[in-house]
């Protein structure tokens, strides 16, 4: 499948509710439209990973992030813009649905997002992310294509084989140009400019 071929596929699937296996900027993710909070279910159920743990999601840009929280503190857009590698930001106050009720575009799925109501947002280095995540128009869900508790998977090739057989739609391992194979810092972010680095 050549590129533009495998990113409309990726959003049909995603459009329609669907979780895909993809390679990110770090290593190859479980993903899934986050503001649906079916398919943020069904990925905690792939994963077999408790909903109280939340996730990390994608977004294209800062315009995008900040459609979904509350402020974006002023320090975050100084990290964002003088950052040259993989780092996930974590804001205080996402805007969330609420648990029970349909999602809507607008707001990220309650499940999605941490018990306190923060959420950890990664604008990828990744063009193919940037990409899936602008034509989805709102954030991807980005986590781990491992089982809960399990090694996270550095290539195509270490992703048990239980996973990619449970999603809807794998991207073509020949579609993975830039993924790392490590993990993004994630960095927390206080409204009042505290930063608190949680993995680097």
């Amino acid at each position: 499948m050549k590129r533009d071929e495998i990113l409309a596929e990726a959003l049909k699937t995603l459009r329609a509710g669907g979780t895909v296996l993809y390679p990110t900027d770090t290593v190859w993710g479980l993903g899934c439209d986050a503001t649906n909070p079916e398919a943020v279910a069904r990925i905690y159920e792939i994963k077999r990973r408790s909903e109280a743990k939340s996730l990390v999601l994608l977004a294209c840009d800062l315009d995008m992030v900040a459609k979904y929280v509350k402020e974006i503190p002023s320090m975050a857009v100084d990290l964002v813009e003088v950052n040259d590698k993989p780092m996930t930001i974590i804001y205080p106050e996402a805007q969330a649905g609420v648990q029970g009720e349909p999602g809507d575009r607008w707001h990220l799925a309650w499940n999605a997002v941490a018990e306190d109501g923060s959420v950890g947002i990664r604008i990828p280095m990744s063009e193919f992310c940037r990409d899936l995540t602008f034509k989805l128009g709102r954030p991807l869900v980005s986590t781990s294509a491992n089982i809960s508790g399990e090694p996270t998977p550095k290539r195509f090739s270490d992703i048990p084989q239980e996973i990619k057989d449970a999603v809807d739609f794998v991207v073509p391992p020949s579609a993975d140009t830039e993924s790392t194979g490590k993990s993004s810092q994630i960095i927390k972010v206080a409204l009042d400019g505290q930063v608190e680095i949680i993995r680097m």
